[in-house]
């Protein structure tokens, strides 16, 4: 029986020593974003439906792997006629563009850098990284946690709807600020 005890605690700390792989817990986990709204406010909303996975270093805390996949349809503004502008085909386009991709490339210390995909335009973006830790939860789980901070400028993603106010300036700014807090549950 030791020797069972002792081969298995041998297999995790191996297992451990490369990381792990997780899934997006998607109730622990928010995509969020930010925008200035007629130059003196700034409103916020959520995707509701996404999905991911991602690896980690256990050692070093890094990221080693990520692949999200965002519903737009899924966005959230708690107001109804805002969110369908949003979802309409002079925003986001939902219909004919119907998911928001980001697939990490590497990190660098406080950084990730990766490719996000906004209807039908590819670039490569950096964000903040900052991690949460590992933790075994109370059914016997290992889970990781993480965000992504970060800005983009929308016009860049065709996404480029605005008005032009009497008083100077615009409806909605161009820079839009991405606040994403990730919780996954390992799958081994």
């Amino acid at each position: 029986m030791k020797i069972m005890y002792s081969l298995a605690g041998l297999l995790l700390g191996f297992s451990s020593l490369f990381g792990a792989s997780y899934n997006v817990d998607v109730s622990h986990t928010n995509v969020a974003f930010k925008v200035k709204h007629m130059m003196v406010s700034t409103v916020g909303g959520e995707f509701e439906e996404f999905s991911g996975t991602f690896e980690l270093d256990d050692k070093s805390g890094l990221l080693t792997k990520l692949q999200g996949e965002i519903e737009v349809d899924s966005i959230n503004t708690n107001i109804e006629d805002r969110d369908a502008h949003l979802k309409s085909s002079e925003i986001l386009d939902a219909e004919k563009y119907p998911k928001i991709t980001f697939v990490l490339e590497k990190t660098k210390g406080d950084k990730a850098y990766g490719k996000l995909t906004i209807k039908d335009v590819t670039k490569d973006v950096v964000l903040d990284y900052e991690f949460g830790g590992t933790i075994v939860d109370p059914m016997g789980k290992k889970r990781a946690g993480f965000t992504l901070t970060g800005s983009i400028d929308r016009r860049d993603y065709n996404v480029k709807w605005n008005r032009i106010l009497e008083a100077g300036g615009v409806a909605v700014s161009e820079k839009v600020k991405l606040e994403i807090s990730v919780e996954g549950i390992a799958t081994k």
